[in-house]
């Protein structure tokens, strides 16, 4: 048997296992999704939202990228959060990186990824922006634990930053926004930034026309 068609069967049992537990379950769920959430997190795959937060099917709105990132130019990324914003109303936008991020570790070298490279300069940047504390640390695990952190409080600024999220602040006190690292080798999540609905940015960012 192929590992996809491995998948498939996998598949089966489980709906037929959910379905034995509660037969109306896929139809309540195809009728309503009110998440109170937006999860951006990253695309490694060992860090599942549902499964490291104890959270079911439409509990959660999910976007992953490389290294959960919040680019500016990303049609994808800003898409999913007008959408989870004004549509869908959540409560809270969560940032959660992870500590031995691969893109992250790569920001950090001088080797070139091809078609990656431009990916990874975003967080080139947020390296540079914190480089003497960066440097500053002598064990490479921990410097990029570091990163891993202070990338995760930019990207929490660059929401913060977004027309989007401003207008929803101004518009209905919401969403909050929260900065979150997962630990791959204890399973547990350390909240490492917050941004409470309203908070105020540098100024430059703001818009006031909203």
């Amino acid at each position: 048997m192929n590992t996809y068609e491995r998948l498939l069967l996998e598949n089966k049992a489980w709906a037929a296992e959910t379905v034995s537990a509660d037969p109306g379950y896929f139809d309540r769920l195809s009728h309503l999704q009110t998440p109170e959430f937006l999860w951006i997190g990253c695309s490694d795959s060992r860090v599942p939202a549902n499964q490291i937060t104890g959270t079911q099917p439409g509990e959660i709105f999910v976007h992953r990228n490389v290294a959960n990132m919040v680019v500016h130019t990303d049609l994808n990324m800003l898409t999913v959060l007008d959408y989870a914003v004004n549509h869908l109303k959540v409560k809270h936008v969560i940032v959660c990186g992870h500590y031995g991020c691969g893109g992250v570790k790569a920001a950090m070298t001088k080797h070139n990824f091809g078609i990656i490279n431009k990916w990874l300069m975003n967080i080139k940047d947020v390296y540079r922006f914190h480089r003497d504390e960066i440097d500053a640390i002598a064990d490479e695990e921990k410097r990029s634990n570091r990163l891993t952190e202070l990338n995760v409080e930019e990207q929490v600024r660059n929401l913060a930053k977004t027309s989007i999220i401003q207008k929803a602040w101004k518009d209905r006190q919401a969403p909050h926004l929260h900065g979150w690292v997962y630990g791959l080798k204890d399973g547990l999540i350390n909240p490492v930034f917050e941004m409470p609905a309203g908070t105020h940015i540098d100024e430059i960012y703001e818009f006031d026309d909203l």
